[in-house]
């Protein structure tokens, strides 16, 4: 089972919809997978056909009240199963202030969740506890991110942190960035795109997500867009994402 958190402190980077989509295309390549929604605002819950407001349990339960996590799973319209969160996820932080083990609540309840292929948990975009349960309990980082300026700023934070918490997680690593919302005739994206590849090399996905309306449009129905409209761009990139990372996952195995 490989775990693998979506992370960028920086919203409107489509984070959520790398990780409903990405699920989505692991499921359709025969993969079991388990999506764990770690943001208040819910919306890859709801991303994949779920009433946010109507789940029975959800991470919050499992954080907070010691709830099995098992408990927690659902199976999603999208084809994979997903442990849901809402509102209820608000002010962690204040409630758990000063636990000792704070930092472990995520990694403990996921020790017994079954057999999957992968778990993806979609981070909040802000590097809270949150965020630090989801580093804690993960094994590769994937980074979306938009190509501008103050991006490039935002993944160097990002990186400090990861490295910071590798005390916490040796296994804890950068499993790839992520260009998202690509638009190829902007001549700003394709510098820091450049710049990118320069800096990260290897870390690069060689997939590029571009801007698509298609993705835009799909979660307002509450499915992946390979459900949604399998043959638009959206869909072709991200079903590519799975393969290389796939791929990756079979490299780092032997």
């Amino acid at each position: 089972m490989e775990i693998l958190a979506i992370a960028n402190q920086k919203g409107g980077v489509g984070k959520t919809t790398t990780a409903v989509n990405l699920a989505a295309s692991l499921a359709g390549r025969r993969k079991k997978v388990l999506l764990i929604d770690l943001d208040p605002q819910g919306n890859a819950t709801s991303g994949t056909g779920l009433e946010k407001r109507a789940l029975e349990l959800t991470i919050a339960d499992v954080l907070l009240d010691g709830i099995d996590l098992k408990d927690a799973i659902y199976p999603s319209p999208a084809g994979f199963d997903v442990v849901g969160a809402n509102r209820d996820l608000s002010g962690i932080d204040i409630t758990l202030m000063g636990k000792s083990d704070s930092h472990l609540l995520l990694s403990n309840a996921m020790q017994n969740i079954g057999d999957y292929d992968y778990v993806i948990i979609d981070c909040a975009p802000s590097l809270n506890l949150l965020t630090i349960n989801a580093m804690v309990a993960t094994q590769g980082v994937i980074i979306p991110m938009q190509c501008e300026y103050y991006a490039l700023e935002g993944l160097a934070d990002l990186s400090q942190t990861i490295d910071r918490l590798k005390e916490l997680n040796p296994e804890l690593h950068i499993r790839g960035v992520l260009r998202t919302l690509f638009d190829s005739r902007n001549t700003l994206a394709n510098d820091v795109s450049a710049e990118l590849e320069s800096h990260f090399g290897d870390l690069m996905f060689k997939t590029i997500i571009p801007r698509n309306v298609r993705l835009a449009e799909a979660p307002a129905h509450g499915m992946p867009v390979l459900d949604y409209e399998k043959s638009s761009k959206g869909a072709q990139a991200y079903r590519k994402l799975a393969t290389e990372i796939i791929k990756q996952s079979r490299q780092l195995s032997q």
